[in-house]
């Protein structure tokens, strides 16, 4: 697996998987009729953000994307987020792992002192695991936060770990 920059010529490869996930509704804060041209600019983020793709080597198949940006600006300009998305096709093969593990080492080159999720919802058991494993800490949960379409109401919680 090759992890490179994404493109604009990614984005159909990414919108296969992004758009089934985002109107899934069960797991991102986006809304379910996202349109592509939205969803793109949503996600391939200018510098000095950035957004990834994971690729397979042999094939060059997108298996999975990552975006990373500041949390916020100003003063708390100093935090860095990220969210990531694979392709269903793909799960289980460490791809998410290899996403997250790259976005923390781009945001502690860039000078970032901490990373910080704002909206992992908490149902999403497989992200929050992955997360706590990569020394991430559920910081806060905002009762009911989330409306999944199977589970009902929700926590969203948010994660934070220093660099």
């Amino acid at each position: 697996m090759l992890i490179r920059e994404a493109t604009t010529q990614d984005w159909p490869a990414i919108w296969a998987f992004f758009h089934p996930i985002v109107t899934a509704g069960e797991t991102y804060t986006y809304p379910l009729d996202l349109s592509y041209e939205d969803g793109q600019a949503w996600w391939l983020l200018p510098e000095p953000n950035r957004t990834v793709v994971a690729v397979d080597e042999t094939t060059g198949a997108v298996l999975g994307t990552a975006k990373m940006n500041r949390n916020h600006m100003g003063n708390s300009a100093h935090i860095a987020s990220a969210s990531y998305m694979v392709d269903p096709a793909h799960g289980g093969r460490g791809v998410g792992r290899a996403l997250a593990e790259h976005t923390i080492d781009w945001a502690r080159q860039s000078g970032y002192r901490a990373m910080q999720f704002n909206a992992v919802v908490a149902s999403n058991e497989h992200a929050v695991k992955l997360y706590e494993s990569l020394g991430f800490t559920i910081t806060g949960t905002i009762p009911e936060g989330f409306h999944h379409p199977v589970h009902g109401y929700v926590g969203l919680h948010i994660m934070h770990r220093p660099l």
